[in-house]
């Protein structure tokens, strides 16, 4: 997959294009991603993504300090190269950019500047000032600028249609299962290892404390998790607790990403590593003692290494 920052100078060959944020890239996006490489394979030509960056509502909302996300857009990058997209167009996304009516936008930049020749959109997709370019817009567009437009049902399960926002409630909720198979893969939290209390490792369990790369990522709901650790390239079974860590902590406004990885007693602070959430063990929960708090870590590493290895 080639990557373009922005539109200008570019050279595709016949490119059947789409456009979305894609935040989360699961398995709804993946349903209108195969149709875009099968439409251009069929027609001889280029299959484009166009994205923004910053997130729109990054540039929009005034209060987006709470604002999160299911992907950044390094792993958004990532993702979608793996469903064999050829060209990728993050266009920078501000407020200049957002007051473009979307027959301008559809005109002045997806036909002159992008070339394209054949467009698929999602089934509740929306762009443009103000929201306005829907599928009948943009269908009034086409015909006026000869170019083909097709719109993708979404992927439904029996809950209904999957969206990235469906997902983030799950993710809030604790509900691990439902988010990864909505995803299509695992939910992963990627940061840097940071120096903590070192508690953990005076009960036996020592602990990676994580600082999210980005802070607009979605941390999932406190709770103790199964997960999968990456390291350079090596996978390492972990459990993680998200939370206040109540046992330990009288501010229980704080809350930490702390992994304790098993068989590994390796120096990684200062290091960037990825967690993989399997499985959910159990909510956050506030012992009387250090001896109950260890007890019950010993019986989550056993429910951990029956889930993972």
């Amino acid at each position: 997959m080639i990557i373009h920052e922005g539109y200008e100078n570019l050279h595709l060959i016949a490119p059947v294009a789409t456009l979305g944020i894609f935040d989360g890239v699961h398995r709804g996006h993946r349903a209108l991603l195969d149709t875009l490489v099968s439409r251009a394979r069929t027609g001889k030509g280029e299959s484009v993504v166009i994205t923004f960056s910053p997130h729109p509502r990054l540039v929009l909302e005034q209060n987006n300090k709470n604002l999160s996300f299911l992907t950044t857009m390094d792993e958004k990058v990532v993702l979608l190269g793996k469903a064999n997209v050829d060209h990728l167009i993050i266009i920078e996304f501000n407020t200049a950019f957002s007051k473009i009516p979307s027959c301008d936008f559809i005109k002045d930049i997806l036909v002159k500047k992008i070339g394209t020749k054949y467009l698929i959109i999602g089934y509740d997709h929306h762009f443009g000032r103000r929201g306005e370019g829907d599928f009948n817009t943009i269908k009034k567009c086409a015909e006026e600028l000869d170019f083909r437009v097709e719109q993708v049902q979404g992927y439904h399960t029996e809950e209904g249609a999957i969206s990235s926002s469906s997902i983030r409630e799950a993710l809030i909720k604790g509900k691990i299962d439902e988010a990864n198979s909505w995803l299509g893969y695992s939910y992963s939290v990627s940061g840097t290892v940071i120096e903590g209390r070192r508690i953990g490792r005076t009960i036996g369990y020592p602990t990676a404390n994580i600082k999210p790369t980005s802070r607009h990522k979605l941390i999932p709901a406190n709770g103790v998790y199964a997960v999968e650790v990456k390291i350079d390239e090596n996978l390492h079974p972990g459990m993680l607790s998200i939370g206040s860590n109540p046992t330990v902590n009288e501010d229980l406004s704080l809350r930490s990403i702390e992994v304790h990885i098993l068989n590994f007693d390796n120096d990684i602070y200062g290091r960037n590593i990825s967690v993989f959430f399997r499985k959910r063990l159990r909510d956050e929960k506030k012992f009387d003692n250090l001896t109950q708090l260890t007890e019950q870590m010993g019986r989550d590493k056993e429910y951990t290494l029956r889930l993972l290895t």
